[in-house]
């Protein structure tokens, strides 16, 4: 990593660590939104957001579906089979074997620089957006923004929501830009506070876009050597790089189901 970004990522998380508790108060439903918003942006602006953040802020909407999704999350109740079945675990092994096949210099560099071999990686693109053909249409910082405020986890969303503006103040993020419903953007779905943690530029462009697959893939592998992947060492449950696998998702049936899948498509 250059030392520029660095500088910049400790910058970054200097914004986010000495950010106050907030005094602004959650809520359960929409009535209480807009207020909430006017006191986020007073904070906001006294932790070091710009205008830009700022304007953008107040432009968000209640985001409905993302309320009803987070209440819905049911299949992670589900035992192990009837998880595989519903997320379509043989279809994924199977595209994935062809899409590690027609990618293979891109997952061989990626595997160089970071030590991740190709099948947890199309594990994650193949479950969270289908290979990058569903990458979500609800507005990124409206449902940051809701989960900020809303009461049930706003003390996990309100760092996402502080990255997101810093984001959008830096002109990496777009008030615009849509994704998954609780926030998560790309092919492979990172939270604005992973994008700048583990975000990288994979295809050389000089900028990290997380649409473009290259960049997803290898901020991944990132992800996960940020977690404690170990080149070379297994990844199934009880091995040393599972533990970076459960850094992805805190769902048992998601963490064995990327495992499974993975060793599929890596043919072990």
């Amino acid at each position: 990593m250059a030392y520029t970004r660095l500088i910049a990522l400790a910058s970054a998380l200097l914004v986010l660590a000495t950010a106050p508790a907030l005094a602004a108060r959650c809520g359960n439903n929409a009535s209480g939104f807009e207020s909430w918003k006017r006191s986020f942006a007073q904070e906001a602006k006294a932790n070091g957001i710009g205008q830009r953040g700022i304007n953008a802020l107040m432009g968000t909407q209640y985001a409905y579906g993302t309320i009803k999704a987070d209440r819905g999350q049911h299949s992670f109740k589900l035992s192990l089979d009837q998880f595989m079945k519903k997320r379509g675990a043989s279809a994924i092994a199977s595209q994935g074997k062809r899409y590690k096949a027609s990618n293979a210099a891109l997952f061989n560099a990626i595997e160089r620089q970071y030590g991740v071999p190709p099948g947890p990686l199309l594990a994650i693109w193949g479950m969270e957006t289908g290979f990058g053909r569903y990458m979500g249409r609800q507005n990124t910082l409206s449902a940051v923004a809701t989960l900020a405020y809303d009461c049930r986890r706003p003390q996990f969303f309100t760092p996402h929501l502080y990255a997101a503006l810093q984001l959008i103040d830096r002109g990496a993020l777009s008030p615009s830009q849509v994704g998954a419903m609780h926030g998560e953007v790309g092919h492979t779905q990172f939270l604005p506070r992973n994008v700048l943690l583990y975000g990288v530029d994979g295809s050389g462009d000089g900028r990290v876009d997380l649409n473009n697959k290259a960049d997803a893939l290898a901020s991944t592998a990132n992800f996960l050597r940020g977690h404690g992947w170990r080149p070379g060492a297994g990844y199934q449950p009880g091995q040393p790089n599972y533990r970076a696998i459960q850094g992805w998702n805190a769902a048992g049936v998601y963490q064995q189901t990327i495992a499974i899948v993975g060793a599929q498509i890596d043919g072990r």
